[in-house]
């Protein structure tokens, strides 16, 4: 059982330093694209880093450094971790691991099909069972009545289900450098957008809005 007092306090903290979240979700991305960019010239300027592969090895290590220290700092300011960049986190680490241990750079391609289809195929499938696993995630951030998570929960889950197919169409159809700036300039605000177009839902379901009412 979650301490609500605790995921009170995260959500107010994340509030406050909204610029500070965003860079800690966005950073590790765009370390990702600075990395592949110019791992030539990277390779060149640290000798050491040639043990790693070529460019999309050499920025998939770098992301995984980063991924790991955007935790470390969301769990030294939040006082938690979120739970979507944590599983993501993990899937970093292990795909990102056997890409460069392999040299296979199809492992690190498919992480955002791998994670978009596991948060997807979980948030309908709780549906199924009658759970909006949603609210659990947000429930702290906001309050919403019980068909207003049905609905926010079915719409995020379709739609990190289209981000995996996306991605999979993405990887399999252009090349890498391609497919690194969609990563990175696309999927987010993409996003984004999405999540935009999610507030009328969530204020006309507010149990906020109608409490003050």
């Amino acid at each position: 059982m979650s301490d609500t007092s605790t995921d009170t306090h995260a959500s107010k903290a994340e509030r406050q330093n909204p610029l500070l979240k965003m860079a800690l979700e966005l950073g590790p991305l765009l370390i990702f694209f600075f990395g592949n960019l110019r791992g030539e010239w990277l390779a060149k300027t640290f000798p050491g880093l040639t043990a790693i592969g070529g460019p999309l090895f050499i920025a998939t290590a770098l992301f995984m450094a980063a991924t790991v220290l955007s935790l470390i700092i969301s769990k030294i300011v939040f006082k938690h971790l979120p739970v979507m960049p944590f599983v993501s986190g993990i899937v970093v680490m292990v795909f990102g691991g056997l890409s460069i241990w392999l040299q296979d750079e199809t492992f690190i391609k498919m992480k955002p099909t791998i994670v978009n289809t596991l948060f997807g195929v979980t948030l309908l499938g709780g549906l199924a069972f009658g759970t909006s696993l949603l609210g659990y995630v947000f429930n702290a951030a906001f309050q919403l009545d019980a068909e207003g998570w049905r609905k926010l929960t079915l719409r995020w889950g379709i739609f990190f289900l289209f981000l995996a197919v996306l991605n999979e169409v993405v990887w399999r159809n252009f090349s890498d450098d391609v497919w690194v700036s969609f990563k990175v300039w696309g999927t987010m605000p993409i996003t984004i957008l999405f999540t935009l177009a999610q507030m009328p839902l969530i204020m006309k379901h507010s149990l906020e809005d109608k409490e003050q009412k």
